[in-house]
């Protein structure tokens, strides 16, 4: 897994480019962004295989990842983002 800081890492997604700031889930503030995860093609291991997905309740993700990791300014909670190939 690559790791990007800050703004750098928003268009390292499978997905769409993740958000500068994001809504905080805990006390509805705002979260900036710190760093971006990001599993890349070149790379030989995978988050994906270090468990089954076994459904409903045993969930886990199926393919590599990118994650965005921020910061509320309100109250300290950490927001995740994640999406998959």
């Amino acid at each position: 897994m690559k790791i990007y800081l800050g703004k750098t890492g928003l268009n390292k997604t499978w997905q769409e480019p993740f958000p500068e700031i994001t809504k905080c889930h805990k006390c509805g503030g705002k979260a900036n962004i710190m760093f971006v995860g990001f599993e890349g093609r070149k790379l030989n291991q995978y988050i994906c295989n270090l468990k089954e997905n076994g459904g409903k309740g045993d969930y886990w993700v199926h393919d590599a990842i990118a994650c965005a990791i921020y910061l509320c300014a309100d109250c300290f909670e950490p927001i995740i983002l994640l999406n998959q190939a």
